[in-house]
């Protein structure tokens, strides 16, 4: 699937009106959305545990996990990101897709949200 971006926003859960609006690679491969730590810690994002992630090239590295609210579009879901390298694009993972509800369009590179097609009702 090719990648494309879209703009996401994150807050902090527990202070929802301290947000950044991101421009993030769409990654249904990473199970987690990524954020630069710095990025999340001035939102006030704690991390709540630490995690070592696999990357496709092989390579691993621990991670810190943190939780927040994101918004796509009007839709707003909280999902786990991990405070990644200062150098990293924003990724959108699949854990954040499925809790907002949106599925990939891989023709159109773009964002759908998931309706009684998609579940084939």
């Amino acid at each position: 699937m090719g990648c494309f971006n879209v703009r996401m926003e994150v807050s902090n859960r527990e202070q929802p009106e301290r947000r950044i609006s991101l421009n993030a690679t769409v990654d249904t491969g990473a199970y987690l959305s990524s954020a630069p730590a710095s990025v999340l810690y001035e939102l006030g994002v704690s991390p709540f545990r630490s995690q070592i992630f696999r990357f496709a090239d092989g390579s691993s590295k621990q991670m810190d996990v943190g939780e927040v609210f994101i918004r796509i579009d009007g839709n707003q879901a909280t999902s786990q990101i991990a405070f990644n390298d200062e150098d990293t694009q924003p990724l959108l993972g699949a854990m954040a897709l499925e809790t907002l509800y949106l599925v990939v369009d891989p023709i159109a590179k773009r964002l759908l949200p998931m309706d009684d097609i998609y579940w084939g009702r």
